[in-house]
Order: structure tokens, then C-alpha cells, then sequence
């Protein structure tokens, strides 16, 4: 009887294994493991790791975590899997931000908000923290800073920006650290 489980049949590893063999390498190597793809169906089969930090994945940080999971991938018992693709990745621009640390980490960027009143809002992000995100909107031909509750926010994106931001709103962005501890 064939396995329904394309895991199975595919003999790869689950994503609660991969995650608990790789976690402690990506975070001492400063990053974690935000989440974890598996497509069995695809020839060979692929496995993505997606990792966040602190410190931006540069192409430098893909690669050390690259050769960090393959070297623990081949140090498990893998005469049970099947060869595999193994791709590490970051969360991408385009991947929402969901959680005080995802604000947290694209600080002095641009971002689209959604709120759960149905309004938008655009603006750079600023210190984030108690639940509360600092953004710089534009008011008129100003710049101010706006308090938004992370918890009102229902949708937040970041945008790719291709000319230099304004002076003024960088300037806010770090003013909006001053006595939040940052």
C-alpha cells in the first residue's frame, strides 16, 4: 500500500526534525530559523530554510548558514533519506511582518500597513517595543511621528524603495529611540 504522506514516500526528513537539528547552529551563528519548506514533489526534492536575525542575511550569512546546515545535515543519519536540494533563504521583502521582532529588525524602512479598522497607513518604522511601533508619516510637507499598537495592525509590508530616503524622516526614525532604551 502506497504512503499518502509525500514525506514518507520521499524518505526526507520532517520539518520539526530539520528545525531540531539546525536551530542551534543558525542561533549561534546569530540567526533563527523563522520557517521550514519541504517540497517532496519536486525532482529532487527541496528543502528551505528561512532564516531571520538581528543582523541582515547577506549573501555572505546565506552561505556560512548554507555550509552550518549541510555539514549537520551530513553529520545526522541520512541513510534513511533520500538526496534532496537544501536552500537557505531570507523571510524576502515581500513576506509580511508579523511579530514585534519582524518590526524590530526592518527598522529605518518603509512599510504599508493595514489596520483592523480597515484604514492605511504608510510610513518608516521606528522603535518598536511593548507592543507599540513608532512610524514616521508624512503630514503635509512635514514629517511626524505616529504611536500605532502593533496589536491594531492587521497587515504590514515592506516596500522596496529605489531613490534615498528623506533626511528629515531618518532623523525622526532615530528620535523615535531616544528614551525607549534602544
Amino acid at each position: 500500500m502506497a504512503s499518502d504522506d509525500p514525506l514518507r514516500s520521499a524518505r526526507l526528513p520532517s520539518r520539526e526534525q530539520l528545525i531540531e537539528l539546525l536551530d542551534g547552529e543558525f542561533a549561534r551563528a546569530g540567526y533563527e530559523i523563522e520557517d521550514v519548506t519541504i517540497t517532496a514533489t519536486a525532482r529532487p526534492p527541496r528543502i528551505t530554510v528561512v532564516a531571520d536575525g538581528d543582523t541582515p542575511l547577506d549573501l555572505d550569512a546565506v552561505a556560512e548558514l548554507s555550509r552550518l546546515a549541510s555539514a549537520k545535515l551530513d553529520e545526522a543519519d541520512r541513510s534513511d533519506f533520500d538526496p534532496y536540494v537544501l536552500e537557505v533563504t531570507s523571510r524576502g521583502v515581500d513576506r509580511p511582518l508579523t511579530e514585534e521582532k519582524h518590526f524590530r529588525r526592518s527598522r529605518g524602512r518603509k512599510a504599508e500597513l493595514t489596520l483592523r479598522d480597515g484604514t492605511s497607513l504608510s510610513g518608516r518604522i521606528g522603535v518598536v517595543g511593548d507592543g507599540v511601533l513608532a512610524l514616521v508619516v508624512a503630514a503635509g510637507k512635514e514629517f511626524e511621528l505616529r504611536s500605532v499598537d502593533l496589536e491594531q495592525i492587521a497587515k504590514a509590508v515592506v516596500q522596496v524603495e529605489f531613490s534615498q530616503p528623506n533626511r528629515r524622516e531618518l532623523e525622526l526614525v532615530e528620535q523615535s529611540g531616544e528614551g525607549a532604551g534602544t
